[in-house]
């Protein structure tokens, strides 16, 4: 039986017909799409989903910054910024930090991992819909292409001072950014709901 989804614009419940290989169903009251076939959707957003958790362990274990001048060098990574951010009472600018560079990018790489592999390897987890819930509403929050602009903004100002020396966790984190754009592009969020309601073999 075909599955029923609600229009994202105009509510309407619609009957969904099977979709061919990058295919898509549109509502047919308002034209909107409303679901849009993906191959391989579990398996590519669970890779990019892998990349990304190493990718992050990388960012903030190395050096992401080095400033060389008159001989003297000075080394931070993502970690040790916010501290200095919290030190120099910027308290509401840390905060913003930590939260969207770090725990929040995190979170969402965690609770993927722990819907994706499950599905992936065909068993399921507890509370994995609200699990799934949580990933999509945190998706807004993650606004690391935002710090890295004002990355990029600071180095413009700061290379006229000093020497600047990207570390490795500065192209990693650059890479994250890739890889969790891509992950949220080519992760079909139906499919997973599809899944994650199929029953157990022994209900």
């Amino acid at each position: 039986m075909s599955a029923l989804l609600a229009c994202h614009e105009c509510d309407l419940l619609t009957q969904l017909p099977p979709l061919p290989p990058r295919g898509a169903a549109y509502c047919p009251r308002c034209g909107s799409v409303l679901v849009r076939s993906k191959p391989n959707s579990i398996e590519r957003s669970l890779a990019l989903t892998l990349a990304s958790l190493i990718l992050f362990a990388v960012a903030i274990s190395f050096p992401f910054l080095a400033m060389k001048t008159g001989g003297f060098e000075q080394q931070s990574n993502l970690v040790t910024g916010v501290w200095l951010l919290y030190a120099q009472d910027m308290t509401g600018m840390a905060t913003v930090v930590f939260l969207t560079c770090l725990l929040f990018p995190l979170l969402q790489i965690s609770t993927l991992l722990y819907i994706l592999l499950p599905i992936y390897l065909k068993y399921r987890v507890p509370h994995a819909m609200q699990t799934f819930r949580f990933a999509i509403k945190l998706q807004p929050w993650c606004m690391m292409e935002v710090f890295m602009l004002g990355i990029l903004v600071s180095l413009v100002k700061l290379a006229k001072l000093a020497e600047i020396v990207p570390g490795m966790s500065l192209w990693a984190f650059a890479l994250l950014i890739i890889t969790s754009a891509a992950q949220v592009t080519v992760l079909n969020p139906h499919e997973v709901w599809e899944a994650l309601e199929v029953p157990n073999d022994s209900d």
